[in-house]
């Protein structure tokens, strides 16, 4: 345990930063109070101090910004630019019609940006590889073309292509 010589609170010693010329290898200030004193610090200087956010345990994002973040380095979109995507859908999944569209899709090969599906459309694009004719196969075997034989021969029976 320490104490803290601003808040007069003694702590955990994990709850202050190290520092190797302090006589106990520790800050005087435990770390709530040293980031108070610095902000005021700044904010005296004229600086601009951004309000602190949160973010998860184990995160070195906010959820907005990790976000954010995401939609620019892996698609190259704003949050708005996909907003308006959005909007252009009028909220739908283009696919099914039904769910609301918040998942980017992408062409896996051209990295080119398709539109905005809802997770399980995006998903099952996924699954059958981008591939056009894998999605027709099952939309026919959906619809029970594929799978019905036709007989040809006395217990001959062939599949349609």
């Amino acid at each position: 345990m320490k104490r803290c010589s601003r808040c007069k609170e003694d702590k955990p010693r994990a709850a202050f930063a190290s520092n190797k010329a302090a006589r106990g290898g520790l800050q005087a200030y435990c770390r709530e109070c040293w980031s108070a004193y610095h902000q005021a610090r700044q904010l005296a200087k004229g600086k601009n101090v951004r309000p602190r956010v949160e973010a998860p345990p184990g995160h070195k994002y906010c959820r907005a910004c990790g976000r954010a973040r995401h939609l620019k380095r892996n698609y190259n979109l704003t949050e708005s630019q996909r907003d308006e995507m959005i909007a252009e859908q009028k909220g739908l999944c283009v696919i099914c019609l039904k769910a609301p569209a918040v998942h980017v899709d992408h062409c896996h090969e051209t990295g080119r940006v398709r539109g905005v599906l809802c997770f399980n459309c995006n998903s099952a694009i996924g699954k059958l590889g981008d591939d056009p004719d894998a999605v027709r196969r099952a939309a026919s075997y959906l619809e029970g073309i594929s799978w019905k034989p036709t007989l040809v021969a006395p217990g001959v029976y062939q599949l349609p292509s």
